[in-house]
């Protein structure tokens, strides 16, 4: 019993000295438990989230395996088991989104799209139950509700959930890349190189017209509409007079783009206008993110080759 108790103040001592650990765990375990209390089971949304976490594990600072994360080995051999390939493939290939899109989407599908105010509600409760901190690892600070107009459907979208400035930039480029963003946000996002300057060359902004909304909220104390960053007021509003938000939420992109995948009509009014919005402007701009993705990988040795992971039932 003895050695019980020690044991158990050792890993409550090593949880809380790295937030990462902490934080995996609870995710992980909310997520499996979201998911069986489902009819409709969403495997595909626990298979991702495992591996968009072993990824981020991989190149966190100081770095975690899944061993690291689970030192339960009848919980780990569990995972193993029912979910292979986030073990065999978390350090070859690319999460196309961070953790906390994949919480997100569990709760949309349990509570149901057209229900905004439960679906916060529940997104702070989870925050408030696993004592998920504000600026800590796989936690989003704000969720972003876009909508064509009042009667329409509601689509979301969360901050990404990263901690450091590499694995940022890492997760921004890979989504910029076919396959994640919708072309027209990865474009407005492409706008601007790693230090948020806008490129000479390429211009993809947009202007969501009216009456699109696009409303952030406060993920950490319910707190009201979040105002735009600088990067997100002139990508997503045309504008350069609005109150300028120091950090940036970003859980705009996630959820314009999940609007633009979902509404063509949409997505053609909003469409960049630029003259610098060419295929060889927009080549040029692309080949700069992949070059940018290409060196962040190769600091943490992983294959430059990347490809994205693909979830499985």
């Amino acid at each position: 019993m003895a050695a019980n108790a020690e044991e158990q103040r050792e890993d409550e001592l090593y949880e809380s000295e790295y937030p990462f650990i902490k934080n995996a765990q609870a995710i992980i375990r909310k997520m499996i438990e979201l998911n069986l209390s489902s009819q409709n089971k969403k495997e595909l949304l626990v298979d991702e989230i495992l591996h968009s976490i072993f990824f981020l594990g991989m190149i966190n600072a100081p770095p975690f395996s899944p061993e690291d994360i689970f030192t339960d080995s009848e919980m780990l051999g569990a995972l193993r088991l029912y979910y292979p390939l986030p073990f065999q493939h978390y350090s070859s290939q690319l999460p196309r989104r961070t953790p906390f899109s994949c919480v997100l989407d569990m709760i949309v599908f349990l509570e149901g799209r057209e229900n905004e105010e439960e679906i916060k509600q529940k997104l702070q409760e989870i925050i408030t139950e696993l004592h998920l901190k504000k600026m800590e690892p796989l936690v989003s600070s704000t969720i972003c509700v876009s909508q064509k107009n009042p009667n329409s459907e509601k689509y979301y979208g969360v901050s990404m959930s990263t901690s450091g400035r590499d694995p940022g930039r890492i997760m921004v480029a890979a989504s910029c890349l076919p396959g994640s963003w919708d072309s027209y946000v990865a474009g407005a996002v492409m706008t601007f190189n790693p230090k948020k300057r806008m490129r000479s060359y390429f211009d993809g902004t947009i202007k969501l017209p009216e009456p699109v909304t696009c409303k952030a909220y406060s993920l950490h104390g319910g707190g009201p509409v979040v105002p735009p960053c600088k990067s997100c007021r002139v990508v997503w509003f045309g504008r350069k007079d609005m109150n300028e938000f120091p950090y940036g939420n970003c859980a705009e992109v996630e959820s314009v783009s999940n609007l633009f995948k979902n509404d063509k009509e949409v997505r053609e009014q909003a469409r960049p206008t630029s003259e610098k919005v060419t295929t060889k402007n927009r080549s040029k701009a692309e080949k700069s993110v992949r070059e940018d993705l290409r060196n962040l990988l190769k600091t943490f040795k992983l294959p430059c080759d990347y490809h994205f992971y693909i979830p499985s039932e």
